[in-house]
């Protein structure tokens, strides 16, 4: 009879998969589903992006490619860094990947042995702990509320580093709640990771969207620090599965020798694809969208704080907001699931992303269109007034 590993058997399942599967079910049995659980930017790929895949194709450009990915896009990832940011990184300080997952996987596998953990806020993104957990390292959570701005801080990592701390995983912005590490916090952080000799890893897979202030890499901070970064949420390619990792130049060959063996290549044609997501045109384009994301942030701040919700920290970045419902429920995993089931509005339960006051917080995507907003905030204020 079958039998799970006990490693396999303690991950966790993805509960925002598990409402994105009932949602899409609900979809096809014609029920009119507002979707604001998944963090999937609802625009569709840049025309410029989905015609570079067709002509890789058309080329035949479909075998495999180095396993850090095809010089040329890591040429322009440099480019990126160098335009945006103005800093210098070496193509070779660059690792392509199957999306972000993938690099948060490598770069656990390259700094953290058996027993080790990785300190990290919560609430925070749920697969962390996974990833670590599969390999047989630990997850160190510290609790975060509006008071740290949801995030870590300088004087929390000193406080909370222990013998077998690796290092500290921070994200800017942060998903589920939006909130951003300002340079002189992340750099206060950085040198206290660094006096602990530790590793610092910093999740930027929301960059280019923020809302309040521009944004700045770690690396302008900290240039022994990793990078994880994709192309699914500011470039909107989801589904094309690509991301990237940027490391010190000695650790970047031994991530290649991770990612030959875990990986092969990454995705042949969305390297070739995600060429195109740097042309001034399909930047144009992502600018606007970014636009629209602040339009709908904006409007859903609004009607849920209407409705009650707390928001105590309006969200800097990203497309979430992690509002509290105490005034709704004490259980926000059920209410969740009877949002769904008889609202028609998915959304995620804090439980998705720790366990710190977890069942007070609801997550709210707004990844979908002001009229689906204004849909969901209706349904929700007939649900919550009568």
């Amino acid at each position: 009879m079958f039998r799970p590993s006990q490693r396999v058997a303690e991950i966790e399942t993805f509960k925002v998969m598990d409402l994105l599967k009932r949602a899409k079910l609900l979809d096809s049995n014609g029920f009119d589903v507002v979707h604001m659980e998944v963090g999937e930017p609802d625009f569709g790929t840049a025309p410029a992006i989905a015609a570079a895949a067709k002509d890789a194709i058309d080329k035949g450009l479909t075998q495999y490619t180095p396993a850090a990915g095809i010089p040329q896009l890591r040429e322009a990832i440099s480019g990126w860094y160098k335009t945006k940011y103005n800093l210098d990184i070496s193509p070779e300080r660059i690792i392509v990947t199957t999306g972000a997952s993938s690099a948060l996987l490598m770069v656990f596998s390259l700094l953290t042995d058996a027993g080790e953990s990785f300190m990290m806020a919560d609430p925070g993104y749920p697969c962390n702990r996974q990833f670590l957990r599969f390999l047989e390292a630990k997850s160190q959570f510290v609790s975060v509320d509006a008071e740290q701005n949801f995030q870590l801080n300088a004087s929390l990592v000193q406080q909370h580093w222990q013998q077998n701390t690796a290092g500290v995983l921070l994200a800017s912005p942060a998903n589920p709640t939006g909130a951003v590490v300002h340079r002189d916090e992340m750099s206060a952080i950085a040198q206290e990771v660094q006096q602990q000799d530790g590793a610092l890893v910093v999740d930027e897979l929301y960059h280019g969207l923020t809302y309040a202030s521009d944004d700045y890499s770690v690396l302008e901070v900290d240039p022994n620090a990793f990078v994880v970064n994709s192309f699914s949420k500011y470039f909107g390619m989801t589904g094309w599965r690509l991301g990237w990792l940027v490391a010190p130049l000695d650790a970047a060959h031994e991530l290649e020798k991770l990612a030959q063996n875990l990986m092969i290549s990454p995705n042949t044609v969305s390297q070739y694809a995600a060429l195109a997501a740097f042309e001034p045109a399909t930047l144009e384009e992502l600018e606007g969208r970014k636009q629209q994301f602040k339009l709908r942030r904006d409007l859903l701040v609004s009607g849920l704080r209407d409705l009650g919700f707390s928001i105590p920290v309006m969200p800097e970045g990203a497309f979430y907001v992690y509002a509290g419902a105490q005034h709704v429920t004490d259980n926000t995993f059920d209410y969740c699931w009877s949002l769904l089931e008889e609202d028609y509005i998915a959304t995620t339960p804090g439980l998705d992303f720790g366990q710190h006051r977890s069942n007070e917080f609801i997550r709210f995507s707004y990844t979908t269109g002001l009229d689906r907003i204004e849909l969901a905030v209706e349904r929700l204020q007939k649900r919550i007034q009568g």
